[in-house]
């Protein structure tokens, strides 16, 4: 147990905050490399420590779903989203054979609170035992689904109770920071230490933000694409991050020189409302911070801060929502005012305000994930790295960069060592499957790595394994590829041909993974719902070839 502060009924034990930023790069951070401004996440950072090589699972709902249990998310019910792929595919719900990160911390006694977005059940309007609510959280507000409009969101809720139409000054990232500073204040005066789980919705589309803090940003993009990669990459070399050997990847093959660009002050709109986003949101955890200051817990408080996928390159096709045989966007059909919402990406159409519904694209998402290539989706590094930041005072941890590579498992079991908290072999009379994860406690506190950590990753046929400087990857219905990360953390020059036997070894090793994990056969999903991309979601080249049907969508 580590050696903290006791208050009272606390036994040195710290709060757990995790902030979970939704389709945030991995370089959409200013300490990451980025120019919009986040100076409070810088700050954690500069006064804690940063890891280099940390890996979520290229979608929401499975990096939700693998954090908070400390299993692969195949295990959980939540392999690709919140729908039942069934009997083929997912159930799209935490199932009963997990336990959640709150669930065991509130078994040893914590305060637990969910501020943001849960998604992690397709009963978005009942409760079900897949809830927040009834899988360990003491205190909900936030949105059961994804992917919703930030002024009026559908599915906010406090506890188990809707929530009625928001009010004019409304915005969600906002909200959710004022919401999670009040949990954290109302913490000062119990005995327990708590865990607040703060899921933001930023800077997942759809492009809203308020005027002001847009304008904040005007004239930050108008040099373009090109230029914007090679500034961050050459901040991220100036910070340490990227060493000698990582290499800037080249623009996506489907994305033009920004000098060749039709309608670049639109383009350029994008990505200011984008960056408007993520300011909010630093500002959110901000206050949250501010508030751990204010009660006298920051010191002995385990502070995460990471991203559920790498950015989306989804891009929506133009429309009206209203004239959409559903709402797949869970977005109402027209603003508070009564006006019309238009989907997607019209270069007609200023990106910010509620009565639009945008994406920032292909090319800006290459932007976001500076200097890697791929996105959201895909299991390449552009879409499961992330930042990660570790703040903990009172936790003997070292500072700068980290570079052990871990992934989501070992957050519950770095959380499990920090706080003394048991992993049961059942809960509730039910049997719990045995966590896969790894504590980083050793890394954080500057221990060298006494073996090899294996890493796996699948999502949606998308498939990769990690062991040492070797990472194995391939897309859906694609040749696996061979990468040495120690000089190639970008994924440009394929060893496969040179290194067969390794391939061999690497693929059954991962085969063996995927079939005692529960990974399901992609090609049965596809069938059972009859495959292909969402007729709303425009399919994009990506930086090498694909093929099959596979398309991106919500999440």
């Amino acid at each position: 147990m580590p050696d903290t502060p006791d208050g009272p009924g606390r036994n040195g034990r710290p709060n757990v905050l995790v902030v979970l930023a939704d389709d945030l790069g991995f370089s959409d951070i200013g300490c990451y490399g980025s120019e919009i401004p986040t100076p409070h996440l810088d700050r954690l950072a500069g006064r804690g420590l940063a890891m280099r090589q940390f890996y979520n699972t290229a979608r929401c709902s499975p990096s939700r779903a693998s954090l908070l249990t400390g299993l692969h998310p195949h295990q959980t019910g939540v392999g690709i989203l919140t729908n039942d792929d069934g009997p083929a595919g997912y159930p799209g719900r935490l199932n009963d054979r997990c336990v959640t990160m709150a669930e065991l911390l509130g078994d040893a006694g914590y305060s637990t609170g969910l501020v943001g977005k849960w998604h992690l059940t397709g009963s978005i309007h009942q409760p079900d035992d897949a809830w927040p609510t009834r899988r360990g959280f003491d205190y909900f507000y936030g949105t059961l689904a994804g992917a919703g409009s930030y002024y009026d969101p559908v599915t906010l809720t406090e506890g188990e109770t809707p929530l009625p139409q928001t009010p004019e000054d409304f915005y969600l990232t906002t909200a959710l920071g004022e919401r999670a500073e009040d949990f954290v204040r109302a913490q000062a005066d119990r005995d327990a230490p708590f865990f607040l789980y703060l899921a933001l919705t930023a800077p997942h589309w759809p492009l809203h933000a308020p005027a002001e803090a847009v304008e904040r940003h005007r004239g930050r993009y108008d040099a373009g694409w090109d230029e914007l990669r090679a500034a961050r990459f050459a901040r991220q070399r100036s910070s340490g991050l990227a060493d000698d050997s990582w290499s800037l990847s080249p623009r996506d093959e489907g994305v033009v020189a920004w000098d060749e660009v039709a309608d670049a002050d639109w383009q350029a709109r994008r990505m200011e409302v984008y960056a408007a986003q993520v300011e909010l949101m630093d500002a959110a955890v901000g206050r949250v911070v501010a508030a751990l200051e204010d009660t006298g817990e920051l010191d002995r408080t385990l502070v995460l801060f990471l991203s559920d996928n790498g950015g989306c390159a989804e891009e929506i096709e133009p429309g009206w929502v209203d004239e959409l045989p559903s709402t797949p966007y869970n977005t109402p059909l027209r603003t508070r005012s009564g006006q019309r919402v238009r989907r997607g990406n019209d270069p007609t159409v200023t990106p910010g305000p509620e009565e639009s519904f945008a994406t920032y694209g292909v090319p800006w998402a290459n932007l976001s994930n500076t200097p890697f290539r791929e996105y959201k989706h895909w299991v390449h590094e552009g879409g499961i790295a992330t930042p990660m930041i570790v703040h903990w005072p009172d936790g003997g941890l070292t500072s700068g960069w980290v570079d052990e590579p871990h992934q989501l498992p070992d957050v519950l079991a770095t959380v499990l060592e920090v706080t003394g908290a048991s992993y049961p072999a059942e809960r509730a009379g039910r049997p719990v499957l045995p966590a896969s994860g790894r504590s980083m406690l050793g890394a954080w506190r500057g221990a060298a790595a006494t073996d090899e950590h294996t890493l796996y990753f699948e999502h949606e046929g998308n498939s990769a394994i990690r062991t040492g400087r070797w990472k194995l990857v391939r897309k859906h219905a694609e040749e696996w590829e061979l990468f040495d990360l120690s000089t190639d953390r970008s994924e440009l020059t394929d060893l496969a041909a040179a290194h067969p036997d390794l391939v061999r070894d690497l693929a059954a090793r991962y085969e063996s993974w995927a079939g005692s994990h529960g990974v399901k056969p992609r090609e049965p999903i596809l069938a059972a719902n009859r495959g292909g991309p969402s007729p709303l979601i425009r399919p994009f080249t990506s930086s090498r070839p694909r093929h099959g049907a596979d398309g991106p969508g919500r999440g």
